[in-house]
């Protein structure tokens, strides 16, 4: 009987095994690394991590073997991800938990939710109120410059430069977009200095209007699976909060 094979989902799904294998390990992935996962050769994992690095997916360091992924990589698993990506009950829990701490004035609850945002993601979390031009609250710088990509000393004194040009910082997060959480990834931020980042940004409402955006802000090697179903939750729990105060 003749074995018919789907090249294309297994193109796919060996690409989702290397980010979500780089995302956790932080190491570049070898062919070997992920073969017993697909019951496959290293050869044949070798052609296709060398197929997906043509298409530029994939790309590979000068001391390695392995292969990391590419912002296009990125997107493409982020798109692709998107419709499965839910937060875990406890994860719902803690959140509803930080929120019932009383507190009456906008500006606490916005700092706070900057706070549980960090708490929750382990990355810097960011918040904005559109009608206070110049305020921005951020948390959780660290947990960024603890990443192996941040290591390197230039790249940390423009992410810092960056974080405190308010009005950069909130051009970059205010933007409008349809989608109830957006995902800028690398280069589409058009910030050079964030180039290593990826920004997952949502929308809060007071007064059922658009009021203001909350983000996460991590290097591309970031859990989207977790990051971008618990920024969407924090939204909703956001606006249900301001607007019973």
């Amino acid at each position: 009987m003749v074995r018919l094979v789907d090249y294309e989902n297994r193109r796919r799904a060996v690409l989702s095994k290397v980010i979500d294998r780089y995302i956790k390990e932080k190491e570049p992935v070898a062919s070997e690394d992920i073969a017993k996962d697909f019951d496959l050769s290293s050869a044949t994992i070798r052609n296709i991590l060398s197929d997906l690095e043509e298409c530029g997916y994939l790309t590979h360091t000068h001391t390695s073997s392995g292969r990391i992924p590419t912002g296009k990589g990125y997107r493409y698993y982020v798109d692709f991800l998107l419709s499965q990506m839910e937060l875990l009950d406890e994860e719902k829990e803690r959140i509803l938990k930080e929120y019932k701490k009383e507190i009456l004035r906008l500006e606490d609850i916005l700092e706070q939710t900057s706070e549980i945002i960090s708490a929750i993601t382990h990355y810097a979390g960011i918040v904005s109120f559109v009608e206070w031009q110049d305020k921005v609250f951020y948390k959780g710088i660290s947990y960024i410059l603890e990443q192996p990509e941040f290591h390197d000393l230039e790249r940390i004194r423009l992410l810092i430069r960056v974080m405190e040009d308010k009005q950069r910082l909130l051009e970059i997060i205010n933007r409008d977009f349809k989608e109830k959480v957006k995902v800028y990834i690398g280069p589409e931020l058009g910030c050079p200095e964030m180039d290593s980042c990826s920004l997952v940004v949502s929308s809060y409402q007071l007064k059922y209007q658009p009021s203001g955006k909350i983000a996460v802000l991590g290097p591309m090697r970031m859990e989207y699976a977790h990051i971008i179903p618990a920024l969407e939750y924090i939204s909703e729990v956001l606006t249900d909060v301001l607007n019973r105060i």
